[in-house]
């Protein structure tokens, strides 16, 4: 469980580094190359659909000051201790203002270090 605190401790700080920085590749480095992601809002029908190859420095260059957190809400291990399932709520406060999400992160091990390899982000909007 300690792994799976400091990899998403890492992978935090590496999103709030990159909304300064405007540079992706710490974010990057902790994705899986079969990274996929799915993002969604109240205003959307079908998700859209993200991977390993999204532009990470187009996203961030969209935001002025902004800082990433995310809070717990359920772990399972699985795969026999080779990948989490985590739940919680990621919030993204852009100039001042929550933008909270329900996310779900699968990790996994992959040789010796931890990626991430899908994420599901639906804004509470």
């Amino acid at each position: 469980m300690e792994e799976l605190k400091s990899f998403l401790d890492i992978y935090f700080k590496a999103w709030n580094k990159g909304f300064s920085s405007k540079n992706g590749d710490e974010i990057r480095n902790l994705m899986s190359k079969s990274f996929v992601g799915y993002w969604a809002h109240s205003g959307l029908d079908i998700p859209d659909q993200y991977d390993y190859h999204y532009d990470l420095a187009g996203v961030l260059s969209q935001y002025g000051n902004a800082h990433k957190s995310f809070k717990v809400e359920n772990t399972s291990l699985r795969k026999n201790g080779e990948e989490y399932v985590v739940t919680g709520t990621e919030t993204n406060t852009i100039d001042g203002i929550p933008h909270p999400a329900k996310c779900m992160f699968v990790i996994r091990k992959e040789d010796t270090d931890w990626k991430l390899v899908r994420e599901y982000i639906e804004l509470e909007k």
